[in-house]
């Protein structure tokens, strides 16, 4: 990716945050990389490089700046958007998929081998696969240390790191610091939080619409999976090593996470999951600005600005929702899914095994606080606590439900299971990382799925930013009631001049309506 050294200078010297992680500034005579918007002293032009990736400047040797900590600035929007090779690879390792899998893991993923998925990513970000993995891994070991008393040793394996040895050698050199210096550092206090939790700050790009958001996500809000109550999102979580839970609530520059994980191995991807489902790595000035050049949109974005694309943590569980509220209201659906959920599964008698002892810890470092015990290694689908919410149900899950189940035309309830059988057998991918055209090609060739479906969840399970559902009975009654084209055709026509935002056009149609 090249950066304009004039551009990005003039952003470091207003210290403009909407460029936090768009790019990351290296300041050679300090040794230090921060983000555009850090405090100190603007440093000068002679002494600044600028890097796409915070991997590339831990590369050259700089430590990540303590100050501004450029580590914990939003995700770049266009790895966030984009449907190419790169922008897939960088949401399987923000996802955690080379810390599971390793980098042929995650080549096999993308169709690619490892040499060759190397070149593309050290030419777009300036590092491959393995480095930018490492970057994440030593933000995820800082985040354990600074928030949690376990021992180092534990740390290190839910980061990620395959050695003790490895661990500490990469926080000295992103750090410049040892680990158990980072964790006296931050001190010791008191704990707000409930026991077995961890919170953290997930920064955005302003303005952010929250109210739209957790309205959108009340509304579809499942009993003993997600609710939205006192201005959280409570939720439960579906994780490659386990269950776990989450609460997000929209604050000023941030939305507070309280997470609470069967593994600490998770942490990293339920981060990613949270992000994207809020959409926290968008660039809200640049869309707003598109679609207020339509004089029919302009006073709904003066009105309400921020306005993001409510999407997914898992993307079996928004595709079975979607086959549900094909050609029904939001209620009708959730009658329909609530149903489904609260259906009885045979599940097999587990084999008591041991479980490890409990580790107490109580500790908040700046504003990231976390308390209690870790939870044990189980894999209920009840999640940690007791009565807690749990994550959605599974495909093999899904397969096991009776016919009587599903409440619904038998037409539908087979068109689930093809997806249920299509996610088993691995000829469908769901991920966030997949590719998004093949995807919708592979949906729309199951029986019962047809274009408004495989839309729908490009748009929501798969972060394509430029999805208009024009068919769709509330983008049209929105776009009546704003005065544009109501007929599929002729709105796909107009919605030219939305590109390449019409997901969030169809956001604020949907509001209109």
């Amino acid at each position: 990716m090249e950066l304009d050294f004039e551009r990005c200078y003039r952003a470091v010297d207003s210290r403009d945050q909407r460029f936090d992680g768009w790019f990351y500034t290296g300041v050679t005579s300090t040794g230090i990389y921060c983000r555009p918007s850090c405090p100190a002293i603007t440093p000068k032009r002679k002494n600044v490089r600028f890097f796409p990736s915070a991997a590339a400047a831990q590369g050259i040797g700089l430590r990540a700046c303590r100050r501004c900590r450029p580590d914990a600035a939003p995700g770049s929007p266009l790895w966030d958007v984009r449907a190419d090779v790169v922008g897939r690879a960088m949401r399987l390792i923000a996802d955690g998929v080379v810390d599971r899998d390793g980098v042929p893991g995650l080549a096999s993923r993308l169709g690619y081998t490892e040499r060759h998925l190397h070149r593309m990513l050290s030419a777009e970000m300036g590092a491959g696969p393995l480095a930018l993995a490492r970057a994440q891994r030593a933000q995820t070991a800082r985040i354990l240390i600074e928030t949690t008393g376990l021992p180092m040793a534990e740390i290190a394996f839910a980061a990620g790191f395959g050695s003790i040895r490895q661990f500490n050698d990469t926080l000295r050199e992103v750090y410049a610091s040892a680990p158990s210096d980072l964790r006296t550092a931050r001190g010791r206090q008191q704990a707000p939080t409930g026991a077995g939790t961890i919170a953290l700050r997930l920064a955005y790009r302003p303005p952010l619409h929250a109210r739209a958001l957790l309205d959108f996500l009340a509304v579809r809000a499942l009993p003993g999976v997600d609710e939205v109550r006192d201005g959280t999102y409570h939720r439960g979580l579906r994780l490659p090593h386990g269950t776990g839970q989450v609460a997000l609530s929209p604050a000023d520059g941030h939305v507070a996470a309280t997470l609470r994980l069967v593994d600490l191995r998770d942490l990293a991807p339920a981060v990613a999951r949270c992000r994207r489902l809020l959409d926290l790595d968008a660039d809200p000035a640049a869309i707003d600005a598109t679609l207020a050049a339509d004089p029919a949109l302009a006073p709904a974005v003066a009105a309400e600005p921020g306005i993001r694309v409510p999407r997914a943590v898992d993307g079996f569980e928004m595709a079975v929702r979607a086959i549900i509220g094909q050609q029904v209201s939001v209620t009708a659906a959730q009658k329909s899914l609530t149903r489904l959920l609260q259906t009885p599964t045979p599940t097999p008698t587990p084999t008591p095994t041991p479980t490890p002892d409990r580790v107490d810890h109580e500790v908040i470092a700046d504003g990231i606080g976390v308390s209690g015990q870790q939870p044990h290694d189980h894999r209920g689908e009840g999640g940690p606590g007791a009565g807690g919410l749990r994550g959605f149900l599974g495909a093999e899950e899904l397969l096991a439900l009776p016919d009587s189940g599903f409440g619904m035309p038998a037409a539908r309830r087979e068109t689930l299971r093809g997806l249920a059988r299509a996610v088993v057998d691995g000829s469908l991918d769901l991920a966030a990382g997949v590719d998004r055209e093949d995807a919708v090609r592979r949906l729309l060739a199951l029986p019962g799925i047809g274009p408004w479906t495989a839309n729908y969840l490009a748009m929501r399970a798969f972060g394509d930013p430029d999805v208009l559902l024009s068919t769709d009975l509330a983008v049209r009654r929105g776009a009546a009631a704003l005065g544009l084209p109501d007929t599929p055709t002729t709105l796909d026509g107009y919605a030219e001049r939305w590109r390449p935002w019409r997901s969030y056009a169809t956001i604020r149609l949907w509001r209109a309506a």
